[in-house]
């Protein structure tokens, strides 16, 4: 069965006129290591500029007062470490105790391969099964090659690039755009989850439905980018959108906001910072459809 595409953009939530803080969600960003802090501080920085209402970033106790510094808007939690700067032996149910006070939960940027990062990340997906996930980067690598995570009653979101799907599936990574449609809708299909394959022409699928996103430059191919969009898709999740049309929306304004962002100052020049700073742009074109 072939999956459907998607051709419309999902609506952006309208803010409530009597909403606060907890109306639109708490994320909870867990991410970052000695030497890839400010993974941490990118995803953190992109969930708040991306509506959500509280966000709160965990990072190993190491490196929490750099990432506490990195934006004074979203909360901190240093979490036990290994002496290489990564999540340690027992950090999972710390964090288990986090997650039951948010609503969505971003994994991955930053975390490091360490020792015990892999038992650390599956521990959590594991245990934290009520709760939407938006795995990335290191988060990826820990569950490679990806057999499934124990049955859930909350979506997960995976955000790979070619490479990391390639780890994820353990094939070689796609090579044309109709290998890449049929893997990531098999992939998709297979796991029960959201599949967002990164590259020229994002995809994006639950293995029924399938999106081809519009948006973006070859600037925006630049270290902390992945860290921006996996903030972006938790936020949008935080708001009352479904997995599958955060993944969209969140892909088609980072994208958004990688182009205004090289209108400004050029492909060359542009980073990751830049792409948070020029999200509030993009969602201010999407509020002009409320």
């Amino acid at each position: 069965m072939d999956a459907t595409p998607i051709h419309e953009l999902p609506r952006l939530p309208r803010r409530a006129a009597a909403g606060h803080k907890g109306t639109y969600g708490k994320v909870l960003v867990v991410a970052g290591s000695r030497g890839m802090s400010g993974a941490a501080v990118l995803c953190g920085r992109a969930a708040l500029r991306a509506g959500a209402g509280l966000v709160q970033v965990a990072s190993p106790v190491d490196v929490q007062e750099v990432v506490a510094a990195g934006c004074p808007a979203y909360m901190t939690t240093g979490i036990r470490q290994h002496a290489d700067g990564s999540f340690g032996d027992g950090t999972a149910e710390e964090t288990f105790d986090l997650a039951r006070s948010a609503d969505v939960l971003a994994i991955g940027p930053g975390l490091g391969r360490g020792q015990g990062t892999g038992t650390f990340v599956r521990s959590v997906l594991d245990e934290i099964t009520d709760k939407p996930v938006v795995l990335d980067a290191d988060g990826l690598f820990a569950v490679s090659p990806f057999t499934g995570v124990a049955r859930r009653t909350a979506p997960l979101v995976l955000t790979p690039h070619p490479g990391e799907f390639a780890r994820l599936t353990g094939d070689a990574a796609p090579t044309t755009d109709a290998e890449r449609h049929k893997q990531a809708v098999a992939f998709a299909r297979m796991f029960g989850c959201v599949l967002l394959l990164k590259g020229s022409g994002t995809l994006v699928t639950d293995g029924a439905n399938l999106y081809r996103n519009t948006t973006g430059n070859p600037g925006m191919a630049t270290g902390g980018s992945g860290d921006v969009l996996t903030g972006v898709i938790a936020a949008l999740i935080g708001q009352g959108l479904g997995a599958l049309d955060a993944a969209v929306l969140g892909a088609w304004v980072h994208g958004r906001a990688g182009d205004l962002g090289a209108g400004a100052i050029g492909q060359t020049a542009l980073t990751a910072p830049d792409l948070v700073e020029h999200l509030p742009a993009a969602f201010r074109e999407l509020e002009t459809h409320w």
